[in-house]
């Protein structure tokens, strides 16, 4: 068989007993107590201040990384058309990516040489922050470099 609780609170008055919400006076209404609700969604972690400050100095380590390799990407891709310079055709592709996923790499071992303490779920963080932004801006800023400094050997391009 189910148990019941019972009621251990007052039953709700009658609604003749009940307080009017509307005065008779002027029609000012009557303000009854409120209880205010409070959203625990919005309330601040509850973390100590320790703790955040290790996750703040994890994310400023994290976002120098990310610049570290915005930076290199763009570097390496504008030095990527004068090294391979040599080098006609798909080589100077391939060779051009080589050197794209050795940089990589680099970037790699220096985060690993920030001595970033990452918990052991985010230890893939350090080869994937920036890795997408990476890749787009070394191809970008290689073909942008490439075309500037071509663009006179072309007969169809614009003489600078």
């Amino acid at each position: 068989m189910a148990k019941f609780k019972t009621k251990k609170s007052e039953p709700t008055p009658e609604p003749e007993t009940s307080k009017p919400k509307i005065g008779d006076d002027i029609g000012t209404p009557e303000i009854g107590e409120s209880t205010s609700v409070s959203d625990s969604s919005n309330d601040p972690p509850k973390d100590s201040p320790i703790d955040q400050a290790k996750k703040s100095a994890k994310d400023k380590k994290l976002a120098k990384l990310f610049w570290m390799r915005i930076v290199l990407a763009i570097s390496a891709g504008v030095i990527t058309t004068f090294i391979f310079e040599d080098i006609e055709g798909e080589e100077r592709r391939w060779a051009s990516i080589g050197f794209m996923i050795i940089v990589f790499f680099g970037s790699i071992i220096v985060a690993k040489g920030m001595k970033m303490e990452l918990p052991h779920s985010d230890r893939k963080k350090l080869v994937t922050q920036g890795i997408g932004s990476y890749v787009f801006l070394y191809l970008f800023s290689w073909i942008v470099s490439y075309t500037l400094t071509h663009l006179g050997d072309t007969p169809t391009g614009i003489n600078l």
